[in-house]
């Protein structure tokens, strides 16, 4: 999760961290010989509805198409640039596409979903062979007892899990100056566009993944700025559901009141379809995939979040001049009174939730030594060589003095930040000029990776989506010197279907979006 921002006001306490010494930087070895061009790959940039036609015709089977990505992930991943995306691979996976080649012959077919290989966030449970360890190496050993509601959905729409990505550990809840994309599990994920910069977090790994065509899409979580934040840095489109939209049981929480998992894919339409056969209510939200859906909308321009970058401030004026063009309304200079009190509201709310949800979700899990986040604070001074390397822990330390959910400081909070971003925020802003979405650059370019002083985070505008538990959607909206640049649709609650619409028209007239090339550095 990205929230340097908030960091800024934010009340942490204590001085400055001690931190271990850097080793000598790894490079990728340099060969003397012409470069592998790591970019092509048979199945670069397809569709899950050209992986279809492809079963479809009997061309392609799910097993291939497994087996292409399982090759593709050992290929970039494991070798080549290191991306380290990858944290596990599911050892079932060619069963599950054997069985569901097997159902597509005696003519089953469960849905757009069926024989395609998804990969997951390290965080989500998963009822199998596989681990669930948000990063950390203090919950590896013992299992998850049982699927989380949204895979157990996955598997119920016929795709193939094809494992779990690494991500920033704890979903980049334990210190302030961690590095995005960094586990002691997994190591430092690498963004695929240029590998000595961040891929953002905390879905760091999926963002890598979707992005390097190791996956055919997806699934990442976001508190804030966790699924937008990776999607925009990656070059991919991320959709932050509203809050509830997905089920949230079976994901390693931080806060009750803003988590949510959600789609990452090379494209809104794939996006849709992975958002739509999740939801709670199987809502298809493919039928929001108009290419004229700019004409005549209202969009706001949330004018809070510019100004951090000159190359990106070009980039957004570029797409609100694609949106004039392509008939949308823009209302400019919008602002979000009081906006300056969120970032303590919402680290009140943080603290307090992941404590206390933590805590009962550690219960949940049979055969684990830590039962509680004290017990991981311990864990982690245990094993300073390998958590502590490279930053500490203290928003864990705080988090453990909250006092619980019943506190009047953290219920004033709650209320009152849901007060400002809701009824006073986003609702007011867009009741007020009878708007259908609001924009802003969801990330500046992505800066050089730096274990020892953590992420040097530009800019980005997840924080009015992700305190007020409302839909975000983050398309390509152009490049930085080469470096992919996010743009977001935010509005009101259960708005994913205008959203989706406004998303998609303006990726149609754009097309932003191209695979990485897997550069070693910007020159």
């Amino acid at each position: 999760m990205k929230r340097r921002n908030f960091f800024k006001t934010a009340a942490l306490g204590g001085g400055s961290l001690a931190l271990a010494p850097l080793s000598s930087c790894v490079q990728p070895t340099v060969s003397t010989s012409v470069p592998e061009d790591y970019s092509a790959f048979e199945l670069n940039e397809v569709t899950i509805t050209e992986l279809q036609d492809g079963m479809h015709s009997g061309k392609l089977t799910s097993v291939d198409i497994t087996q292409k990505y399982l090759d593709r992930i050992d290929r970039i991943d494991k070798k080549g640039p290191e991306l380290r995306s990858v944290i596990e691979i599911n050892p079932e996976a060619i069963d599950i596409a054997k069985q569901m080649d097997e159902e597509r012959k005696s003519g089953k077919v469960r849905g757009p979903l069926h024989g395609i290989p998804v990969l997951i966030k390290d965080n989500i449970d998963t009822g199998d062979r596989m681990q669930t360890t948000a990063g950390s190496l203090a919950l590896v050993a013992a299992t998850a007892p049982d699927d989380a509601i949204i895979v157990g959905k996955l598997r119920e729409a016929g795709a193939v899990l094809l494992g779990k990505t690494n991500l920033s550990e704890w979903a980049n809840f334990r210190s302030s100056h961690s590095s995005s994309g960094w586990s002691g599990r997994g190591g430092q994920v690498r963004n695929p566009f240029c590998t000595d910069r961040s891929p953002c977090g905390s879905s760091s790994g999926t963002g890598a993944a979707v992005s390097a065509n190791l996956c055919a899409i997806g699934i990442g979580t976001e508190t804030d700025g966790s699924i937008v934040c990776p999607s925009g840095i990656n070059g991919i489109v991320g959709i932050k559901p509203t809050v509830g939209l997905w089920n949230g049981d079976g994901i390693i929480p931080i806060s009750h009141s803003q988590d949510t998992a959600g789609p990452m894919a090379r494209n809104v339409s794939d996006a849709a379809i992975l958002l739509g056969a999740l939801s709670e209510k199987n809502q298809d939200y493919t039928k929001s995939l108009d290419i004229n859906g700019l004409k005549n909308a209202r969009i706001g321009i949330a004018s809070d979040f510019f100004g951090f970058h000159s190359g990106v401030e070009k980039l957004m004026a570029e797409t609100i001049l694609t949106l004039k063009n392509a008939g949308a309304v823009i209302v400019e200079n919008l602002k979000f009174e009081n906006r300056e009190e969120w970032g303590k509201l919402e680290w009140q709310i943080l603290i307090s939730e992941f404590k206390a949800d933590l805590n009962t979700y550690l219960k949940g899990r049979t055969g684990l030594n830590v039962q509680s986040l004290a017990d991981l604070i311990e864990f982690n001074k245990t094993n300073l060589e390998t958590e502590l390397k490279w930053f500490a822990q203290e928003i864990f330390e705080e988090a453990e003095k909250t006092k619980g959910l019943e506190d009047p400081v953290y219920l004033e909070a709650l209320k009152k930040a849901h007060e400002l971003t809701r009824k006073n925020g986003i609702d007011l802003l867009m009741d007020k000029h009878q708007l259908d979405a609001l924009i802003a650059p969801t990330n500046g370019p992505s800066w050089t990776i730096d274990l020892v002083n953590g992420d040097h985070f530009g800019g980005g505008s997840s924080e009015p989506a992700a305190i007020s538990g409302y839909p975000n959607i983050s398309v390509p909206a152009g490049y930085v010197q080469g470096l992919p640049v996010g743009i977001s649709f935010f509005g009101r609650a259960w708005s994913e279907p205008t959203l989706i619409k406004l998303a998609y028209a303006y990726e149609q007239a754009t097309k932003h979006r191209k695979a990485p090339g897997f550069l070693k550095s910007i020159e």
